[in-house]
């Protein structure tokens, strides 16, 4: 598919380029002595992943121990309620520890096995990230170290407790806002002390390269099986599908399962509290070109230029910015990017977990709640949407701060 002068048909094997970038967006800006430490990931990755023993192995693991594939549920009542658009949603809750995360956790575990490491260091926000590298390393016999904002690690106490009964061990970061981006800084600063026995597992589509590409490549399985899994349920594409944007690795995975098909595509940022600066942390909607965590994306920033202080009711999405391939689709104009508030938000976690007997992750309540007001504009057709991961998490956070209505 032709669209705004892209090839669709081809754009997963062009992009990124072999620099890294998507359009201007991506690349590695990072010191020269991790420089080497990315070349060494890349050329792994693309010579062990692309070798029959390795994709045997992933794909048994997915199948195993991940239980893939996840099914596509049909929201009846949620669907009824809103009218005539029938909404669907991607189970990635019912993935192994509940979320997306360990799709690109155990490809990128598995790399490290293959490499000869010893130890995976990662951030984490919601702990989603966290808990499904602290599986992997314990799958495959390696050191955890995870970097988690103290304000985060109070959010989600349940998290950190799996974390740890896992065998991982959970570094508390207490400077800044002590959330992701300050997680971020922290495992950062210590991979390039500890990288020629380790390798960093970036949470999301972020980063310097080959991370942008590695997580959403690893990622794709979610938009591959949607794809298939739909034209069997329905005998069509849906007319349109919805993701939540923070990094984006859910939203790039799913994505790029339906970007060279007539399929309208949104990704939903988290506009928090409201749209003055420090309220939200919806980067592409309000950001401006700019690189932190070693690439050039869109992102938010303060009176310096450096990344603002973000918020979100959903601790896996408060980050200054998003992946570069964001960025670079935005501008092409393939997905639309919008924004949801908190109180829409928590609206639909409810609506969702009473009329359907599903209790979406906070993150992807943003996406059940814009699909909701996407089914009522659109009036007819049929929408999907990725549930990226479940509330569990998200329990105590909920009744202590909204109660149970």
């Amino acid at each position: 598919m032709l669209y705004n002068g892209m090839e669709f048909d081809t754009y997963l094997k062009n992009y990124p380029d072999v620099n890294g970038f998507f359009g201007k967006y991506g690349g590695a800006y990072i010191p020269d002595d991790l420089k080497v430490a990315m070349e060494e990931i890349t050329e792994a990755y693309f010579t062990i992943c692309k070798s029959s023993k390795f994709i045997n192995e992933l794909r048994r693991i997915r199948k195993e121990f991940q239980g893939r594939p996840t099914p596509i549920s049909y929201l009846e009542r949620l669907s009824g309620k809103l009218g005539n658009v029938q909404l669907y949603v991607k189970r990635e809750d019912l993935n192994h520890t509940g979320a997306h995360k360990l799709n690109h956790c155990m490809g990128e575990a598995l790399l490290a096995k293959y490499m000869g490491k010893k130890k995976v260091i990662a951030e984490t926000g919601a702990g989603q990230h966290g808990v499904a590298l602290a599986t992997a390393a314990a799958y495959f016999g390696l050191e955890c170290d995870i970097y988690m904002g103290s304000v985060d690690i109070k959010k989600q106490a349940p998290n950190v407790a799996r974390m740890k009964i896992l065998g991982a061990n959970v570094v508390e970061v207490t400077h800044g806002l002590a959330t992701l981006k300050e997680a971020v800084d922290g495992a950062f600063e210590a991979y390039s002390k500890e990288y020629k026995d380790s390798i960093y597992c970036i949470g999301s589509v972020v980063g310097p390269h080959p991370f942008p590409m590695m997580v959403r490549d690893f990622q794709s399985v979610v938009g591959i099986e949607a794809r298939e899994q739909f034209m069997e349920m329905t005998g069509e594409l849906p007319d349109a599908i919805v993701a939540c944007v923070g990094g984006g690795s859910n939203a790039m995975g799913f994505f790029s399962g339906f970007l060279n098909d007539p399929v309208d595509i949104y990704g939903v940022e988290p506009l928090g509290r409201g749209t003055a600066l420090g309220d939200h942390a919806a980067s592409l909607t309000y950001g401006t070109e700019g690189v932190m965590h070693g690439f050039n994306s869109i992102m938010l920033k303060d009176e310096n230029g450096d990344p603002a202080p973000v918020y979100s009711v959903a601790s896996g999405l408060d980050y200054p910015s998003s992946g570069p391939e964001h960025a670079f689709l935005h501008d092409l104009g393939r997905v639309k990017y919008d924004v949801i508030n908190d109180d829409d938000t928590i609206d639909a976690f409810f609506t969702l977990s009473k009329l359907e007997g599903i209790i979406p992750a906070i993150e992807s309540s943003h996406a059940v709640a814009y699909g909701m007001k996407l089914a009522q504009k659109m009036g007819k057709g049929s929408i999907l949407i990725n549930l990226s991961g479940r509330g569990d998490k998200d329990m105590d956070y909920i009744i202590e701060k909204y109660g149970i209505r």
